[in-house]
């Protein structure tokens, strides 16, 4: 039944190291949940009922929260092979910490956290190779909240930008990189108003700190956004 997401699910952190044969033998005795989603779709709405663990089969999602003000930030971006409500999953809470909304038609798959950790009915070889994925993908989960955190508390919006531009870049492994967000999501992530951000975005291009178009950035002078960072 899973086959035809074999690319997806051998990047998903979930299945890091099984092998795929195994995979799918192992997939049939959790029976994950499939459900499609339209653009622009709400996937979970924050404090409704938690369905289990999710994995993007196909398209992209945005997972957001709103402030008391009402006001929406983005805390992350989801693509195929992502897994999401890991940090809720084994909590005891009931609801969605957060409202994740498909960017594009997506599918998704829902695993219930008891399947994850619960014993295997057919003693599949690579379950207990899942529980450790899934320890270490909620360690890692925590340090990069960490890092979220630290963007968010840099005083100016140049820090702010710079902080995230070379995470960007550091991950990418290239100075040239392509964003998550646009323009609108990228505000809304550093909590920033957009105006504020593509004013500040031309700035630093106009100082030869960056290049960009649309979506597409271009680091120029690193130790710059460094300092800016400090």
């Amino acid at each position: 039944m899973f086959t035809k997401w074999n690319e997806q699910l051998a990047i998903c952190p979930l299945f890091a190291g099984i092998d795929p044969a195994e995979l799918q033998v192992m997939l049939a005795c959790l029976n994950p949940e499939v459900r499609h989603y339209r653009k622009n779709e709400l996937v979970t709405v924050e404090g409704e009922k938690f369905l289990g663990v999710g994995v993007v089969l196909a398209g992209r999602a945005i997972v957001t929260k709103e402030s008391v003000a009402g006001n929406r930030v983005i805390l992350s971006t989801l693509q195929p092979g992502d897994l999401f409500g890991e940090m809720v999953a084994f909590s005891g809470r009931k609801g969605w910490p957060a409202t994740i909304q498909a960017q594009q038609a997506a599918a998704i798959f829902f695993l219930a956290p008891e399947k994850i950790i619960g014993s295997c009915p057919r003693q599949c070889v690579s379950h207990r190779h899942l529980i450790m994925n899934m320890l270490r993908i909620v360690s890692e989960k925590a340090l990069n909240l960490n890092r979220k955190v630290e963007h968010l508390t840099i005083k100016t919006l140049r820090g702010k930008i710079a902080a995230f531009l070379l995470e960007q870049a550091k991950e990418a492994g290239a100075m040239t990189f392509m964003l998550p967000f646009n323009r609108n999501e990228l505000a809304e992530y550093l909590n920033v108003a957009r105006p504020s951000l593509s004013r500040e975005m031309g700035r630093m291009k106009a100082e030869g700190l960056i290049d960009f178009h649309g979506v597409s950035v271009k680091i120029i002078d690193v130790e710059a956004l460094k300092q800016a960072a400090e």
